[in-house]
């Protein structure tokens, strides 16, 4: 019971740093932490996969399934917002 909420107040005090750092990025450089970001998922995305496909038992399988489209969601949100961005960047032809 104890672990769990030291845990628990791990996760709180890791999610409100990230909130805290990321808010403070200033917009010129979002474009390239959102390509890091996604090589970083995309390392998570071997791993949830060692994870599904170990027999190490049914939880770790549906963990690692769950892991894998999270992961997964991630990279393709990640790229589709990164071409976005960069769109924005490009001049338009019919613009003068």
């Amino acid at each position: 019971m104890d672990i769990s909420i030291a845990l628990l107040t791990i996760f709180v005090l890791a999610a409100f740093v990230g909130y805290q750092v990321i808010s403070r990025v200033p917009p010129l450089l979002h474009t390239p932490l959102m390509s890091a970001t996604n090589a970083i998922s995309a390392i998570s995305v071997v791993g949830a996969l060692v994870t599904a496909g170990s027999d190490y038992g049914t939880v770790s399988t549906i963990l690692g399934f769950i892991a894998v489209v999270s992961a997964m969601t991630n990279v393709v949100g990640g790229f589709l917002i990164t071409d976005r961005i960069l769109k924005m960047f490009k001049k338009d032809k019919n613009r003068r």
